[in-house]
């Protein structure tokens, strides 16, 4: 299914890459809002965002103080000029936020994994103009992803986005939650006009990786960045670790290269014919592999030899592996390709043998 899809339009806010949207993790108080919203504006931010409503792994953390902080945000943008946006996951969450004049809703990675929940926040949304953006799920599953966006895009809301925030791993080693970053480049293969929008705070866990997480989108050519900045990090009630001060964000945005999408040069072209001659030889090469492999299932099958060889596989497995290594390839990007190989070998020698 397509998605019809019009420009964030956000006013007061220029047409370029990156969009930056920052502001604390939640809104504590009316000084820590205000605070962090002043230090921000005067740093070139336009749109502030705060957590009003703060879903929580477990009970007892502060989940925000829900609509006694909504006019907080609006002093915010009274006094600044700034931009309001917060996260909603209820119809009653939506109906709040607009009555509050916020400018642009997120609906978070727990709530994107709920088909119900995303169903109820689109019905709610029916008949309301505003952006909306649409983070990945906690698990990585990019069609759950895309069917949250066909809802909201469904209810009519054309100006639509995705935030990368990455995903929760039961084997967590740098990030809190790991990038995955081939989902939101097929996300974005399939719908190139969808606005992608980076959440390097939620990624990384921990502010020293939030300057690299941001280079990488902008690498990638993703068009946002939706950062966590408090005026006190160290301070805050939710999520200390990764929130940065606007000082320090600003130094990570000026630093930022961001990399034009520009017309192919024919160096470039040159360089993309030499990969598609590659592929065309690896398709060729694996074509080949497949037919000794489908041999061999002729062989084991006059044999009554079992399709799956253990001792075998785990020679293919170390072996590709450490040439892979010497080659400057990843160890694990090798025993990936070579399992995907393995599998579809084991795919074909059993319809020979099953015959």
């Amino acid at each position: 299914m397509d998605l019809e899809l019009q420009p964030l339009n956000l006013p007061g806010i220029e047409n370029k890459r990156p969009l930056v949207i920052a502001g604390p993790c939640s809104a504590e108080t009316e000084e820590q809002v205000m605070s962090s919203a002043r230090q921000l504006a005067s740093k070139g931010i336009k749109m502030f965002r705060a957590g009003v409503w703060k879903p929580r792994t477990k009970p007892g953390g502060f989940e925000g103080h829900g609509e006694i902080a909504l006019p907080w945000m609006q002093r915010v943008k009274e006094e600044t000029g700034m931009l309001i946006c917060t996260e909603v996951a209820t119809p009653k969450h939506v109906e709040a936020a607009m009555n509050a004049g916020m400018d642009l809703l997120w609906v978070g990675a727990r709530t994107t994994a709920n088909p119900f929940a995303m169903q109820e926040l689109a019905d709610s949304l029916k008949g309301i103009d505003v952006p909306v953006l649409v983070k990945n799920p906690v698990n990585p599953d990019l069609e759950l992803w895309i069917g949250a966006l066909l809802r909201i895009n469904g209810a009519g809301i054309k100006r639509l986005g995705a935030i990368h925030r990455g995903f929760s791993s039961v084997d967590q080693k740098l990030y809190r939650n790991t990038p995955l970053w081939h989902i939101p480049i097929e996300l974005h293969r399939r719908y190139p006009n969808l606005p992608i929008v980076c959440d390097p705070s939620h990624i990384g866990g921990r502010r020293d990786l939030i300057a690299p997480l941001c280079q990488q989108a902008m690498d990638m050519g993703f068009e946002g960045l939706i950062v966590e900045s408090h005026c006190n990090p160290d301070e805050a009630w939710s999520d200390a670790k990764q929130q940065v001060t606007p000082d320090v964000l600003d130094f990570i945005l000026d630093r930022l290269v961001v990399r034009n999408n520009m017309e192919m040069t024919e160096s470039l072209a040159s360089l993309r014919k030499q990969i598609d001659e590659m592929d065309d030889h690896l398709m060729d090469l694996l074509t080949k592999r497949m037919r000794v492999s489908r041999e061999i299932a002729q062989y084991k099958k006059g044999h009554d030899m079992a399709v799956v060889q253990s001792g075998r596989y785990t020679e293919i497995l170390d072996k590709r592996g450490a040439q892979g290594s010497l080659c400057g390839m990843s160890p694990d990007f090798v025993k990936k390709v070579y399992e995907a190989i393995h599998e579809e070998s084991v795919r074909q020698q059993m319809e020979i043998i099953n015959k």
